[in-house]
């Protein structure tokens, strides 16, 4: 692509150089950069990409866009924001891809993973050929690729629905993150449906607040493509969202809750220990995920598939394939009389909702093994204590991924919500070796913070370190 095309699509405030060089390719990150590339001098927390430019540039960059112009020898774009431009410049360079793919894209605090595979079983089982983006992984064509982040950089994301694209894929459930719209990852993707799960308190270490938390939120539905909604009104957020979307009347709505009056609502409902069936919207659906936060899951992603006008039968069939998702709620079975769940819960709402759902599958203790996450949000670890000391009958406070944090720093801050009746293990594997040991028959052990991570960050060092492997060896053992 010439860069006369993406100067029109910017409209810099001003062009540094030569406008007649060709683009090959775009890059924020200086070890992605190969011959030919637009640099975008990006700032951030702890380098600057305007500090970077001369490297960039010996890499093979043609072209820089920056926030101030450089003494260096090649074209520059002059513009208020990098990290802007970077979004509307990957639309542009990439062809526009979220023009052509089907996106159902999901965003909340709790259930965006768990509601995406659902999407993504739902367009498959309507033969829409879905790739997905999230969390636990991306799924490109036929092709599994390690998820490095929920949503990626812009330029990242952007190449990711042109992949899809190229491999056969004609739509994509995505998970939306808050990070991905503060930072405009998600700025010029278009969404044909959006799903709101629900707001609790996480990411305040980026958006201080929760009103800030949930502008970021909102901003999804809003811009100036918004997307036809689905809104959790079980929430009380979800409930602010639906209102404000009814009063600006710029796109289809459909709301969704367990309990409170709305167009999907489930009726006939039966929570059992292998699952769920009820009727919703008219279609009668079973899942085979397990608790009640994953009925309410279930309903988002049938309140996406009417958005997106799918056959019922293809939306009850596509939840009913679903026997789970890797990390979500994921029973370890190696033959002992108790039930062992894994689960990615690491906030005070999603921690809430896994023990209330574990109470309901064993007739014994609900015993669980969890921490807070290093260098985050350090109001919600009281909170996160006080829930599993209001709900568990044995508590193993232990390190989730301490990062640069002390790892007995983080078990204070949680041990102010727990009070004195609970366990202290700073080892996780030795923590989780503990409840197994520990757990009679009927009893449930969670445990919970990490899900499907495969790894575990302390000091700047990740080491391997599987939940699911790490209880599965337990349980060996004990046995």
């Amino acid at each position: 692509m010439h860069l006369d095309a993406l100067i029109r699509a910017l409209a810099p405030s001003e062009v540094a150089g030569g406008r007649t060089v060709t683009i090959a390719d775009l890059a924020y990150d200086t070890r992605a950069v190969s011959s030919g590339a637009l640099f975008f001098c990006v700032p951030g927390e702890r380098v600057d990409g305007h500090d970077l430019a001369w490297e960039a540039i010996e890499r093979g960059a043609v072209a820089l866009v920056v926030e101030r112009i450089l003494h260096v020898d090649v074209p520059q774009l002059l513009v208020r924001s990098t990290r802007e431009s970077m979004a509307v410049a990957a639309d542009v360079f990439f062809g526009e891809p979220s023009r052509q793919l089907e996106l159902a894209g999901v965003t909340g605090t709790n259930g965006k993973t768990t509601t995406a595979f659902l999407l993504r079983a739902i367009l498959q089982a309507a033969g829409r050929q879905p790739g997905l983006v999230g969390t636990v992984e991306w799924q490109v064509g036929g092709e599994r690729r390690h998820a490095p982040f929920t949503t990626p950089e812009a330029i990242d994301l952007q190449r990711l629905f042109r992949d899809m694209l190229d491999a056969g894929n004609r739509s994509a459930a995505v998970e939306a993150s808050s990070h991905g719209a503060a930072l405009r990852r998600l700025d010029r993707v278009r969404f044909d449906a959006l799903v709101f799960t629900n707001l609790s308190q996480d990411h305040l270490d980026l958006h201080g607040s929760m009103e800030e938390y949930f502008a970021a939120k909102r901003r999804l539905f809003t811009g100036p493509a918004p997307p036809p909604a689905a809104v959790n009104v079980s929430d009380d957020w979800g409930r602010r969202l639906a209102a404000d979307l009814e009063d600006l009347h710029r796109a289809p709505l459909v709301t969704f809750a367990f309990d409170r009056e709305a167009e999907v609502r489930p009726e006939r409902l039966e929570i059992r220990a292998a699952g769920s069936r009820f009727r919703a919207a008219g279609i009668h659906v079973e899942t085979r995920l397990r608790g009640r936060f994953n009925v309410e899951n279930a309903l988002g992603a049938v309140a996406a598939g009417l958005l997106l006008d799918l056959e019922e039968d293809a939306i009850a069939e596509g939840i009913a394939s679903v026997t789970g998702v890797p990390g979500r709620f994921e029973p370890i079975e190696e033959g002992q009389p108790f039930s062992v769940l894994v689960d990615y819960a690491h906030t005070p709402d999603s921690l809430a909702n896994v023990l209330s759902a574990a109470r309901d599958l064993g007739s014994g203790r609900v015993i669980v093994v969890f921490g807070a996450g290093g260098d985050r949000d350090r109001g919600k670890r009281p909170l996160m204590g006080k829930v599993a000391a209001d709900l568990a009958d044995v508590t193993i406070v232990t390190s989730d991924n301490p990062r640069s944090e002390e790892p007995l720093a983080i078990i204070q801050d949680v041990l102010q919500g727990t009070g004195l009746e609970v366990e202290i293990d700073p080892d996780r594997r030795s923590a989780i070796g503990r409840a197994v040991s520990i757990a009679d028959e009927g009893d449930v052990v969670v445990i919970a913070g990490k899900g499907h991570e495969q790894g575990q960050d302390a000091g700047g060092v990740v080491t391997p370190f599987d939940d699911r492997e790490v209880a599965r060896e337990a349980l060996r053992s004990r046995s």
